[in-house]
């Protein structure tokens, strides 16, 4: 499922949902690059790693209501911060999360609702 995901500050990705063990477990790995505009959110995550991966990442987690509660680059074949009351990780090019701030939150709606 795709879904539109907007902050402050003119912030919008179209992101994947890794909603599955399997889709969380293959994440970004051997992909080539993340498209821009695109994002990966990983739903029912708390921490993330790069093993495997060609490129750095901005990565944003999420409380249950979608406040960001921090963001960071990660580089390949390292480990994500562990951030406690992450429920969510939304996977981004490396610069992309420049735009948001802790403690904002971020609206997350299908494609589909928005074209109704």
């Amino acid at each position: 499922m795709i879904v539109l995901i907007e902050g402050e500050n003119g912030f919008h990705v179209q992101a994947e949902i890794a909603d599955t063990f399997m889709k969380r477990l293959q994440g970004l790995m051997f992909c080539r690059e993340l498209h821009e505009g695109s994002a990966l959110l990983l739903d029912s995550c708390s921490r993330i790693h790069t093993c495997f991966m060609r490129f750095p990442i901005d990565v944003v987690y999420l409380d249950h209501g979608n406040m960001v509660l921090k963001r960071e680059t990660v580089y390949p074949w390292r480990l994500g911060s562990f951030v406690k009351g992450t429920r969510k990780v939304l996977e981004l090019n490396k610069g992309a999360a420049r735009k948001l701030k802790t403690e904002k939150q971020l609206f997350i709606s299908s494609i589909e609702e928005r074209r109704s």
